[in-house]
């Protein structure tokens, strides 16, 4: 390095020995083998005239930006240093031209100054000599301002390495093909703002940007990021010189924001807080870009602790070594403010007398990335003139494209920090420093939020002083309670009502928050549930008192029906077993014992063939008694009242087997009906969970449909039944099974009365018992109430069961008719 500080200060020293004004080279200019470009917006052109004729800009009266001027020096401080290194361009001297970019649109003439060689201007010239002598541009500050002259610089491949212009749209390389940047994208700084949100679990915030390209941009950015997310985008709104902040503050109020994000520069930052404390806004959360996060002026402006809590993503505060010495030699020397200012500034800007603690003590915003955009570009110009043998090869003739295509390539290490680009130009290495505005009204760091090499996200929150003493919410609605899904309530979904999710249904924290998960069939829950539960699985065991006292008794049943079929064979040729029915008792006999098998498959774990059994048996082999008691009933009446009437019909039933004819086809008819019942529409288990919220009945679902046909059929017997047998009810005593027959058929419609009552309101539990017993009464109402009485004749009273005693009974009836 060589003895460039030691001669500054004896040159100071000289200067202060002086007591003349003296008239130093210009600030904005400086020879050298190659030339830098430099766009600093040292002025800010807010509120432009509508001219009515071609003028030119006074940039002078516009107001002066500090920390812009701070970073115009540090690229001076960045050449010069650069110039004094035997490391970097050891034995080539770089130059710069530096020019007050404070319009978008009026600065156009120092831009084409710069591209063009004797007033001539040549896109695409060839051969290339003709070009500028312009090597790379650093700069510009702003996304607008960029925007307006990049163009000029994409068209020869002209390097231009920005320090601030953030807009995502500089990363498109088929329109910029030759512009870089040191300042992270403003999709970077949007994810630290959205994951500062998410750390605060804040989910209702307005977003205020300037209305350019660059608060555009980051709105969008904004909207697209959060897209998916808890958060909700409120309000937003894009402020210019014309914004009415009383108006943006009301609608804020009467949404109830709580936390605002502005991104924005500082000149808008400014004018909005501070319009802010006037409008005495108070207990607001401020999130605040990466371009006034730093300043050093809006913490001390008076009442600015009422409006809230004012948290920051700014660049990391990185120290330039040696910068503080040059702005006090560059700023120690005694400068003229008069006609001849012009040699001093190549615009007129009104900065020299400036003190150095002015300088330094200003918003150190982008300084690195200024830092580093020079140092980026000589880094460049080394490899392209290939000095790494301790001298440049000058005999290189270097364009702004070669300088451009090792730019790409960067890779060094710049005070601690590795440099490199990505595909798109930006930068891929850096972090952001989340910042804190404490009592002191300093910029505190309280976390950051590294990209490279890992992405890694931290905040202190112990050092974050709430002006509310403790973390603010800022939701448009209040989370729901465990086991609520939410409503949606206007077109915002952090908008809402809550619900509490009914029984059956539960609420599942990391699904979708809008509704309730249906338990499965074999789960419960109770209203207001986050889980499901199993539920008690129950039937009918064999085990139960119930089941046995059942099976018991169509165990007896059985027995006793074998029983009464012994002692009618035994009988079989007295004139009660023929009065009741002869050799039709045995088949009933058996048809009953066949039905009483349907009891047994009421209990027990219910199954596709079980459900089939309970009333496939009952109903085929009930069907034969029923016909078989119509026979016996038209028959007696036929008999006693009807044959002498009809002899031929008489001769003709018997000749045919009348009732055997009726009992067969009745019997088929059955079958046929159970068949295609079955097959189409055949009973099924079934999980019955409506009684009980925590228990499933397993039950055997019957398709009423399937058993229409079979039951109108019974009913149909018991019909011609019970008026065949009413008919017959004044016939002889010994001969009256007619009388027997009509008490049973009452007997079995009143049992089938009140079991079907009693099923409605039962336990489905207790169903399948219920109707096991009814069918148990069924039978049990024709073996003790018809065959009972008859065997109590046989074996109790034999002298009524004879020949005698039976045809004195019929000439008895015969008299009482005839008379």
């Amino acid at each position: 390095m060589k003895p460039f500080f030691i001669s500054l200060l004896l040159l100071e020293f000289f200067l202060h020995e002086s007591a003349q004004c003296t008239v130093q080279a210009s600030e904005f200019h400086l020879e050298g083998d190659y030339l830098l470009a430099g766009l600093f917006n040292i002025h800010h052109d807010s509120s432009p005239v509508v001219q009515d004729r071609p003028e030119a800009v006074d940039c002078s009266g516009k107001p002066f930006i500090l920390s812009s001027y701070r970073r115009f020096q540090l690229m001076r401080f960045s050449v010069e240093e650069i110039n004094n290194s035997t490391d970097l361009l050891p034995n080539v001297s770089l130059g710069y031209e530096i020019f007050d970019h404070c319009s978008d649109i009026n600065s156009f003439p120092g831009i084409l100054k710069l591209l063009s060689v004797d007033g001539l201007i040549q896109p695409w010239a060839e051969p290339p000599k003709n070009l500028s002598k312009v090597m790379a541009v650093v700069g510009t500050h702003t996304s607008t301002q960029a925007l307006t002259v990049a163009p000029l610089f994409m068209m020869d491949l002209i390097p231009m390495v920005s320090y601030g212009a953030a807009s995502s749209v500089f990363s498109r390389k088929q329109n910029f093909p030759s512009f870089l940047r040191t300042v992270h994208p403003n999709k970077d700084v949007i994810e630290v703002i959205v994951n500062i949100m998410q750390h605060f679990n804040w989910s209702w915030v307005a977003f205020l940007h300037i209305d350019d390209d660059y608060g555009n941009d980051g709105r969008e950015l904004f909207i697209k990021k959060i897209d998916g997310t808890e958060i909700c985008l409120a309000y937003t709104k894009g402020l210019d010189q014309h914004t009415n902040y009383s108006q943006v503050f009301r609608q804020i109020e009467a949404q109830k924001i709580t936390t605002i994000i502005v991104f924005a520069p500082e000149w808008t930052a400014e004018a909005l807080i501070k319009s802010a404390i006037q409008q005495n806004v108070t207990n607001k959360v401020w999130i605040a870009g990466d371009g006034w996060s730093l300043n050093k002026e809006l913490p001390k402006e008076k009442g600015i602790q009422n409006i809230g809590t004012i948290l920051g993503v700014s660049e990391p505060k990185v120290t330039i070594p040696r910068f503080s010495d040059f702005i006090h030699h560059s700023k120690g020397q005694t400068h003229c403010e008069n006609a001849e200012q012009s040699m001093f500034c190549n615009q007129v800007c009104k900065c020299s007398s400036l003190k150095p603690e002015e300088i330094l003590n200003v918003d150190p915003s982008f300084n690195f990335p200024v830092y580093a955009a020079v140092h980026a570009i000589a880094h460049a110009l080394h490899n392209t003139l290939q000095c790494d043998s301790g001298r440049c090869n000058r005999n290189i003739t270097a364009y702004p494209y070669m300088v451009l295509a090792e730019l790409k390539k960067s890779n060094f290490t710049l005070l601690n920090q590795s440099v490199t680009f990505d595909e798109n130009g930006d930068p891929n290495y850096g972090s952001y420093s989340i910042v804190f505005w404490n009592q002191s009204g300093d910029a505190q760091q309280i976390g950051f939020h590294n990209f490279y090499p890992n992405l890694y996200f931290f905040i202190n929150n112990s050092k974050i002083q709430w002006k509310t003493k403790e973390v603010p919410t800022s939701r448009c609605s209040q989370e729901c309670d465990e086991g609520s899904k939410k409503m949606p309530d206007g077109i915002h979904r952090c908008c809402f009502k809550c619900e509490i999710c009914p029984k059956g249904t539960y609420f599942n924290k990391t699904g979708n928050p809008y509704e309730c998960i249906n338990c499965k069939d074999t789960e419960w829950s109770a209203a207001g549930s986050t889980s499901c539960n199993l539920r008690e699985l129950e039937f009918v065991l064999f085990t139960d008192s119930g089941a046995i006292l059942i099976m018991v008794g169509a165990c007896s049943y059985a027995v006793l029906t074998v029983a009464m079929s012994v002692l009618f064979a035994i009988n079989y040729n007295t004139p009660v077993v023929r009065s009741a029915g002869g050799p039709m008792c045995f088949l009933i006999f058996g048809c009953l014992c066949l039905s009483n098998v349907s009891v047994f498959f009421y209990f027990g774990k219910p199954t596709a063939s079980s459900c089939v059994m309970r009333l496939l048996p009952f109903l085929l082999f009930y069907t034969v008694p029923l016909a078989c008691f119509v026979v016996r009933s038209f028959q007696i009446v036929f008999i006693f009242k009807i044959a002498a009437k009809f002899p031929n019909f008489h001769s003709v039933w018997i000749k045919y087997h009348g009732q055997w004819l009726f009992i067969t086809v009745a019997f088929v008819t059955q079958a046929l009906l159970l068949l295609f019942g079955n097959m189409f529409a055949p009973p099924k288990p079934h999980n019955e969970t409506s009684w009980y919220p925590d228990k499933t009945f397993l039950v055997c679902e019957m398709n009423i449909k399937a058993y229409v046909g079979p039951m109108v059929l019974l009913v149909s017997l018991c019909f011609l039944c019970f008026i065949f047998s009413y008919m017959g009810k004044d016939l002889p005593k010994n001969y009256n099974e007619a009388k027997s027959i009509t008490f049973c058929l009452l007997l079995l419609i009143l049992t089938w009365i009140i079991f079907a009552t009693g099923s409605r309101f039962n336990e489905p539990k207790n169903v399948p018992t219920t109707n096991a017993l009814a069918h148990l009464f069924s039978l049990y109402s024709f073996l003790l109430f018809y065959f009972m009485p008859k065997c109590y004749i046989i074996i109790c009273q034999s002298h009524k069961n004879t020949q005698e005693y039976f045809q004195g009974l019929i000439l008895n009836y015969t008299n009482t008719i005839s008379q």
